[in-house]
Order: C-alpha cells, then sequence, then structure tokens
C-alpha cells in the first residue's frame, strides 16, 4: 500500500507536469459559462444530456462533463459527474465503461460496448483532478482505465499502433474491412497522460501513427478524413459508414491545437477542406467534395478560429467568445476551444 501511495504521487506530480492545461487551481472557464452550460446539461443525477440525441447520455458526454468540470475548477461538480459515470456506465468486467444510456429504454443501457473516446476523456480527466485536488481514488480509477484502454483497445495492425473505436465490432474477422478507426477518437492532450499512468512505449507510437494517418488521409476534392476509416490495406473510408467529414471529424483540429501539435500545413488543410462559407465549417461529401449541412452554431466555429489563432495569431471574433449553451456538443466544443486559448493563446482574446 505505502508503494502504490508513493506510485500514485509520483504520478500526480508528473501529470501536472505534462497536462494541458498544467492545472486547474484556477478556473480556465468563465465561471458563469460553466454555471450555464451545467444549468443545460448536467441533471442531478451528474448526467450530461445530449439534448440534440433524444437525450441520452454517453461515455462521451461523461467524460467531457469530467473535463469540463475540472477546467472550471469545480470538484463538488466533478464528483457529482464522476458518482453517476461509475455507478451507472462503469459496469464492464474489463475496467471500461458501457458507452450509451439511454433513458427512454429499460434497462438503460442496452448496448454494453464501450466507445474508446469516452473512455480516454474519462480517464484523462480523472487524473487532472486526482493530480490537481490530491484524490487518490481519482488517480487510481485513472489508472485502472489507462491500462484497460492500452490491453483491450490500443492494438497493433500492419505496423502502426491504433485505438479501435470500441472491444467489439471493428476489427477482423467480424469486419471484413477492418481494422476500423475513426480518427477523432485520438485525444492527443491524454495520450501523453495515460502513458505515465500505464507505462508502455506504445502510447507515443500511438500519437506518431495517429498525426501521420491524419496527414495521409486526404479523401476527395477537398482533401479531408473521413469519420469512419477502414485500415485493411490502404486508408479508405469504411464500408457499411457515410463517406463524409461529419459531425465526429470536425473536432479533430481542436483536438490537435489543445494537445500542442502545432503542424500548421495539417491544420490549414482540415481547416480550408471543412469551410463552407466565411468561417463557417460544414459536414461535406467526400467524394463530391459538397457541403452536407452547414454548422452556423459558434461552437463548431470556434474550431476555426482556434486554428486560425494557433496558425496565424488572429483574434477570436466576439461571436464565439459568447457562450449561450444550445446543443450539447457544439456548446462542449465552444468551452474547450475557450479554455485553450484563454489558457495557451491569450493573445487571441
Amino acid at each position: 500500500m505505502r508503494r502504490l501511495r508513493s506510485i500514485l504521487a509520483i504520478c500526480g506530480a508528473a501529470i501536472l507536469a505534462v497536462a494541458q492545461p498544467v492545472a486547474a487551481q484556477h478556473a480556465a472557464i468563465d465561471p458563469q459559462a460553466w454555471i450555464a452550460y451545467k444549468t443545460k446539461f448536467l441533471d442531478a443525477s451528474g448526467r450530461i444530456i445530449d439534448n440534440g440525441n433524444g437525450n441520452m447520455s454517453h461515455s462521451e458526454g461523461q467524460g467531457y462533463g469530467l473535463l469540463l468540470a475540472y477546467l472550471a475548477n469545480s470538484p463538488a461538480d466533478f464528483e457529482q459527474i464522476w458518482y453517476f459515470t461509475r455507478t451507472e456506465l462503469l459496469l464492464r468486467d474489463d475496467g471500461l465503461a458501457a458507452w450509451k444510456w439511454d433513458p427512454a429504454v429499460t434497462p438503460h443501457i442496452a448496448d454494453t460496448n464501450n466507445a474508446s473516446d469516452g473512455d480516454l476523456l474519462i480517464a484523462y480527466a480523472l487524473a487532472l483532478a486526482g493530480s490537481a485536488w490530491n484524490k487518490k481514488d481519482y488517480l487510481q480509477a485513472a489508472a485502472t482505465m489507462a491500462k484497460a484502454l492500452l490491453s483491450r483497445v490500443v492494438i497493433d495492425s500492419g505496423g502502426r499502433t491504433l485505438l479501435i473505436p470500441g472491444v467489439d465490432g471493428y476489427r477482423a474477422p467480424g469486419r471484413k474491412d477492418g481494422p476500423i478507426i475513426n480518427p477523432s477518437y485520438w485525444i492527443y492532450e491524454a495520450i501523453p497522460v495515460m502513458a505515465l499512468l500505464a507505462p508502455s512505449d506504445r502510447w507515443q507510437k500511438l500519437t506518431d501513427d495517429g498525426v501521420a494517418l491524419l496527414r495521409a488521409m486526404q479523401f476527395g476534392p477537398r482533401k479531408l478524413p473521413a469519420d469512419w476509416v477502414s485500415l485493411r490495406a490502404r486508408p479508405e473510408p469504411a464500408d457499411g459508414f457515410e463517406a463524409e467529414f461529419g459531425y465526429n471529424a470536425i473536432r479533430i483540429p481542436l483536438y490537435l491545437a489543445r494537445a500542442g501539435i502545432d503542424d500548421k500545413v495539417l491544420l490549414t488543410r482540415l481547416q480550408q477542406g471543412m469551410t463552407v462559407e466565411g468561417d463557417e465549417p460544414g459536414t461535406i461529401d467526400l467524394a463530391t467534395g459538397k457541403p452536407k449541412q452547414l454548422l452556423a452554431d459558434p461552437g463548431y466555429r470556434i474550431v476555426n478560429d482556434v486554428v486560425a489563432c494557433v496558425v496565424s495569431g488572429t483574434k477570436l471574433p466576439t461571436s464565439v467568445r459568447q457562450f449561450a449553451p444550445s446543443l450539447y456538443y457544439p456548446s462542449t466544443l465552444q468551452l474547450l476551444g475557450l479554455a485553450f486559448v484563454a489558457e495557451k493563446h491569450p493573445e487571441c482574446l
């Protein structure tokens, strides 16, 4: 037990040294913005409600909620969200979370498969909060999830180290075009923290191969990655999914920026490819390059604005700096973008 405490103390100090941001001892998110967010999306049970998707909850939303509560420096809200997450989603026997909780069905978890991005977000937020607030139980839970991620969904295939989207359904022989990846599931800022929690050289290779794949995946006239990609041979849009740069992929540039991956060529290609008019992004049909849907919400537009800040120092427009929550997903992206700029690029405010 003494050795475990020592390891956790060392791990906590190291997490603070590599995490983005360094710590949330002060709030990276404006307190009023966090109040507005939790009023709209956080219920009394600790459930983050996806109001654009049948008011369901999922491991991604719980992970985002935990991360935002940490960035808002709100331990009480963090604990509330963590209570629901650990009692309602962490029901699998491998240490990962069931991905979907639906209020309209009983039992509420109809699909026990996990979602790797949700697991990464939960483990990452637990590690940051455990380190910043000296909560050893959070660090222990984060380490358990990191080890499970490494053993269950970080795989080696074709000379690459990959993050498959879930334990079940994304690999051969079940998927003839497997392995299948979702490039937006790589939460790059979380990966170095996972390497502290569950040491392995494979974490760095996961980052390197993820970025290399983004550079290589230039589908269609706009040269964009797909939401779902087959790596059976060369990368190509996966069978059975829309061949699109969709809602999943919109967050990729934000994840790169938040992790400090300032590959300006890659960021600019993604920004230009996803921009439909002005600075407004859209979902894109990869085959034709034609927009499918304009995404005018400030939470989507801020992704382009963060890229412009990182690449050329452009200030964020007032329209994205003002936070008024609408739908769960873009509102989450907006707060993550605002927190990043406040912490790392205050010159853009």
